[in-house]
């Protein structure tokens, strides 16, 4: 990102997980490998990109499937970054 650019909430999140950086312990790690979305959330962000493909959505939903789409990547973030952590403590 350029120092001219504005940084997206995922630069952030990239900039303060550094999942890069392997350096968290073991029991942690496992423990963020663990997180996934509910039954119940996974349902309700499936009906939300059906209506968002079919053009039907409100501006609400809209607002809503957005907010699990950043909340997933923050998931994400923290994964790659306890997976990284993983490989690292193995290798050692």
């Amino acid at each position: 990102m350029s120092s001219n650019a504005t940084a997206t909430e995922f630069d952030i999140l990239c900039d303060v997980i550094s999942p890069k950086r392997a350096d968290l312990p073991p029991d942690v790690a496992r423990s963020i490998l663990d997180w996934k979305f509910s039954t119940k959330s996974i349902a309700k962000m499936n009906r939300l990109a059906l209506r968002n493909r079919q053009a039907k959505i409100t501006e609400q939903e809209r607002e809503e499937l957005e907010r699990f789409l950043r909340v997933g990547s923050l998931i994400n973030l923290a994964q790659a970054k306890a997976r990284n952590s993983l490989r690292k403590h193995e290798a050692h």
